[in-house]
């Protein structure tokens, strides 16, 4: 998923899958009934419904039911789930973080007919099971602990391990770091219809290196923290499915055909039956998709649905960024629905079980991401934006292809739109913002949209900051490309006067920074108010950003990162700049992560233009990142590998004139700390002055550790001011 930026802090609702799901391992913001009808919440320590047009409210589970034998209190939880039949309540508590997520804890079941609580995997290491899941008859459980796969059953509790070999570098039912980090693979195993058999991902990382992390500050000793790393140029680790068959422990491995270090399995899924499974093969370039059905009681593979492109496939999709899981599966299996940007834009198409494709949305449009398929009434809802790049609004059309365009959100309300729909979309919770419109929700009906409560409506309850000095606009480059951008006055402006500005940048493929939604523009580390102080802050998007604007705009930056996203940023600030009250001479640029390395380049690239920049978690040399994000955006080595080399910042470091300070975490596991020691290396070479703040054993956020963030904001914002001073003149 690559080194995304920091997210400004915004209250909007995501789109989650039902609530019958196991997988889940961040808590849900909405629980929805299977009927559409209700929502399930915790209150009090209790599991309420709740229903959605007359809010009357039912508990279903005591928070007295959750007390363990021999304890005072009940567990303390935000993730659950129940099985299909209700009569079992799947618990997830005393979590830990691997990597990004809280993904390992406990779990806890209570049998409601029983109202029995018990434990799994009491005799594994506590705190050890990850994404546990009830089997569709209700009868077992599924869990990973230390890297195998495991059942236990739910009457006896005898637990049985399915895998045994598993290992830090061999593993089962779960995902490496690349696969987390770049496809959102964390959940690795399935249960088949008929809950006799699992199928699951195992990835063998034996030949894989590891990046060695040190920690110097927990111990008098250093300790060393391997973390297994594909970087640019090194194979995949080799993943398979198996599919094991629970009562007899016997493995069945599906002969997916091609090298297994020469592609990838990012996708897979039960083939709305128990005899197939479906998945997703893409090969290292990531330009060829091929889906798969395979036997599970032979093995054998057949692909019946093939994609290829001249730069790379988006594997995600983005119809379902948040929970790559599930398989969109439509009128008893004898379809689904997938996203492809073959005919230039994002688009929705029916596919076949032969594999026979049907486009659903057509138009000259991007569609951003799907929010409910209503396989009863024959519609799919989803977000987009047809003429507004910055904008997100809902519509719907026909699954089979043959409906027009149907605009749901109010016509009025002008910016982003969110919308958590139940099943069969008859009711939704609708969050509305743009730059000055404060975030409000509402609780509506669908397809009309009509509030259930006016009197909480968001047409009711609109705040509109009429004071807002934020603008949105459009530059065109010397090289007639046309962007999109926002721009922050300060407050008083006089533009007899000249003012200091501020870019903040990301650019990369993984993120967009320029949206219609309030919040969007306010830096998250200045301390204090910037347009008080006396700034312009200004945030563009380039080429190559996954911006609604076609798949040839988005697609444009193959094999360019560090040269066409940086020459659209610095052409529009060329721009920009010549507005006669913007000082030339205080001109600021600043990112994190890719914007971290967007801000070196253009340190480096422009130094003309910016005289000032903070760096944080920056790739400095893309050939120190992982293989599958830059080999997706960059093409392979040796082909290109002249490519990683002009896109790096450190190949420009030379050309450093201006004020520099540089920030990185020792104890980045995404952007490894040598990206910054290579640098450091690079200018003391040249005998460049420049600050650099190392923040020891802090990973890529740098967030742990008390006192932290006060910190760097302070370190930001001290270095802005003197190197940037603030105030017109």
């Amino acid at each position: 998923m690559k080194h995304k930026p920091v997210r400004f802090l915004l209250i909007i609702l995501f789109s989650i899958s039902t609530f019958t799901s196991f997988s889940q391992f961040r808590p849900k913001q909405i629980y929805w009934t299977d009927d559409g009808n209700s929502m399930l919440e915790i209150k009090d320590g209790n599991i309420v419904k709740a229903d959605i047009k007359t809010r009357e409210e039912t508990i279903l589970v005591h928070k007295d039911q959750l007390i363990p034998a021999g304890a005072q209190t009940p567990l303390k939880f935000n993730i659950y789930s129940f099985s299909p039949d209700y009569k079992m309540l799947l618990i997830f508590t005393n979590t830990a973080k691997v990597w990004r997520y809280h993904t390992r804890g406990d779990y806890w079941v209570l049998n409601l007919t029983t109202n029995k609580l018990t434990q799994l995997g009491k005799t594994l290491p506590s705190q050890s099971l990850m994404f546990a899941k009830i089997s569709p008859d209700g009868k077992k459980a599924g869990y990973v602990s230390g890297h195998n796969l495991y059942v236990e059953d739910l009457l006896t509790h005898k637990i049985k391990p399915l895998t045994v070999d598993g290992t830090r570098k061999f593993v089962n039912g779960t995902f490496d770091w690349v696969y987390e980090e770049e496809f959102g693979c964390r959940d690795g195993f399935r249960w088949s219809p008929d809950s006799k058999k699992i199928a699951f991902w195992q990835v063998d990382g034996r030949k894989t290196r590891d990046y060695y992390m040190l920690n110097t500050t927990d111990s008098v000793y250093s300790i060393v923290i391997p973390v297994e790393y594909p970087k640019v140029g090194q194979p995949p680790s080799p993943v398979r499915i198996g599919v094991v068959t629970v009562d007899n422990d016997n493995i069945k491995w599906m002969k997916v055909p091609g090298d297994p270090q020469e592609h990838y399995i990012p996708r897979m899924e039960w083939a709305d039956n128990s005899f197939q499974v479906v998945l997703q093969q893409l090969n290292r370039k990531q330009n060829e998709s091929k889906l798969f059905y395979c036997d599970v009681n032979t093995g054998a593979a057949k692909n019946f649905y093939t994609e290829t492109d001249k730069a790379f496939i988006d594997i995600k999709s983005r119809w379902n960024d948040d929970d790559p899981t599930g398989w969109d599966w439509l009128d008893k299996g004898k379809d689904f629905l997938w996203v492809s940007e073959k005919d230039g834009w994002r688009h929705i198409y029916l596919v076949s079980r032969a594999g026979k494709e049907t486009l659903v949305t057509k138009g000259n449009y991007d569609i951003d991401n799907i929010k409910c398929i209503d396989d009863k009434n024959g519609y799919v809802y989803f977000m987009a934006s047809p003429n507004n790049a910055t904008q997100l609004y809902l519509f719907r059309t026909k699954l089979d292809g043959t409906g027009k365009l149907e605009p749901l959100s109010p016509s009025g309300e002008v910016g982003t739109h969110d919308y958590n729909i139940s099943p069969e979309a008859k009711y939704a919770f609708h969050t509305f913002s743009n730059y000055k419109t404060y975030p409000a929700g509402e609780w509506i009906s669908l397809p009309d949209g009509q509030p259930l409560n006016p009197e909480k409506s968001i047409t009711n309850n609109m705040k509109v900051n009429e004071n807002s000095n934020v603008h949105y606009f459009k530059v065109i480059t010397e090289d007639n490309i046309t962007l999109d951008g926002w721009m922050v006055y300060p407050d008083n402006f006089d533009s007899t006067k000249k003012y200091p500005v501020v870019f903040y940048v990301y650019g990369e493929p993984a993120a967009s920074t320029v949206g219609d939604q309030f919040g969007a523009q306010h830096n998250f580390l200045y301390q204090g108010d910037m347009s008080k102080d006396g700034y312009f802050q200004v945030s563009v998007d380039n080429r190559g950003t996954p911006s609604l604007r076609g798949a040839e705009w988005r697609k444009s930056i193959y094999g360019e990162i560090g040269r066409l996203n940086i020459h659209d940023q610095a052409m529009a600030a060329k721009k920009i700049l010549e507005k006669p009250y913007f000082d030339k001479d205080r001109v600021a640029v600043w990112g994190w992560s890719g914007g971290g390395s967007s801000t070196l380049n253009l340190m480096f690239q422009y130094p003309e233009i910016y005289k000032t920049g903070i760096s944080i978690s920056a790739v400095t040399n893309m050939l120190f990142y992982d293989n599958i994000y830059e080999e997706r955006y960059m093409g392979l080595i040796p082909e290109n590998k002249e490519n990683y080399i002009l896109g790096s910042p450190i190949h420009y470091a030379k050309n450093l004139q201006g004020h520099l300070l540089f920030i990185h975490g020792t104890g980045d596991d995404n952007v490894q700390y040598d990206n910054a020691e290579a640098l450091l290396n690079e200018l003391i070479k040249y005998n460049k002055t420049f600050q650099f703040m190392p923040f020891p054993n802090r990973t890529h956020a740098i967030s742990e550790g008390e006192g932290t963030r006060k910190f760097l904001s302070t370190l930001y914002t001290d270095y802005l001011r003197k190197n940037c001073p603030p105030g017109a003149r």
